[in-house]
């Protein structure tokens, strides 16, 4: 069987807005000094039963190829808050932006919570 490598094909893209948002959530999850973060009452409840849920934490906004992100976040006690919600920021965007291609126009970081390491 002969393939042409010379065809283009043509055709949409679509990324799920729950890939996107677990993008971000390993992204932010990545930075040193943040815990966890932290999502809603039900997907508690859903980690409660061991279902690994990556976007825990992320709220998306997408419209036409850009997005704003609100990133949920518990902070290790001793960090501090500035430079880690910065390195969130910068993460996320860059994790966002070379894996779909989408535009990032903000990223909000919201600390959550203050967790003592025992």
């Amino acid at each position: 069987m002969k393939t042409n490598k010379n065809v283009d094909f043509k055709g949409d893209i679509k990324i799920s807005d729950s890939v996107v948002a677990s993008i971000a959530g390993l992204a932010a999850s990545e930075i040193d000094g943040v815990h966890s973060l932290s999502g809603n009452l039900t997907n508690e409840i859903v980690a409660k039963f061991g279902i690994k849920n990556n976007s825990k934490g992320v709220k998306l906004e997408i419209n036409q190829g850009s997005v704003v992100a609100d990133i949920y976040v518990n902070v290790l006690y001793g960090y501090a808050i500035p430079a880690v919600s910065s390195k969130v920021q910068e993460k996320v965007k860059q994790a966002i932006e070379s894996m779909t291609g989408l535009s990032v126009v903000g990223v909000n970081v919201r600390i959550v919570g203050i967790t003592v390491k025992v």
